[in-house]
């Protein structure tokens, strides 16, 4: 456990020390400014539920969000209790400052991932690879910003497509009920 733990860090000072630049800095922190509260991901499946087309897609979409939000931050961020990068790894400083809540699991990515999940899976590629690629940038904001360890967007990723898979796996199953 102590080498994830050291691999973690050492990661995010490697982005600190190379990647990081004061050019970079106000261009990243807008592009995870976009999963703050997963507001790009709740305007996204509002607006396809709006559409009596794309209504299903829209509110599995906000499903998957629900469900994200339920299981990252309600649940896991309180029961684990980790603390932010910044505040433990020698060096490290947050672009961002100082965050409210813990770190395991970052939630911004897991919203990206469980929205961008279900876009990818019940939208055309055109609409689905974009939101998959927006959900990767903004988990990977999170690490530059020195905010997450790298596990914590890892978890992310997987807990926001498990969330989307759930929240399809649920739609599809009211949508079978309800012939």
């Amino acid at each position: 456990m102590e080498w994830i733990l050291n691999l973690d860090a050492d990661i995010l000072l490697f982005l600190q020390d190379t990647v990081r630049t004061p050019f970079l800095n106000p261009i990243i922190s807008g592009l995870t400014a976009l999963g703050n509260s997963g507001l790009i991901w709740v305007v996204a499946t509002l607006a396809l539920a709006f559409f009596p087309k794309t209504r299903k897609i829209g509110l599995t979409g906000l499903l998957a969000l629900l469900i994200s939000l339920l299981v990252n931050n309600v649940i896991l961020k309180n029961l684990v209790a980790r603390i932010r990068p910044y505040e433990v790894v020698e060096g490290l400083v947050s672009v961002i400052g100082k965050q409210w809540d813990y770190s395991f699991p970052s939630g911004h990515t897991g919203s990206s991932f469980a929205a961008a999940w279900v876009f990818f899976r019940k939208l055309p590629k055109k609409f689905g690879i974009p939101a998959l690629v927006l959900a990767a940038l903004i988990g990977l904001s999170r690490l530059y910003l020195g905010v997450h360890y790298p596990t914590d967007v890892l978890f992310g990723v997987i807990s926001g497509i498990g969330s989307g898979c759930v929240a399809s796996m649920i739609a599809d199953r009211v949508k079978s009920g309800s012939r």
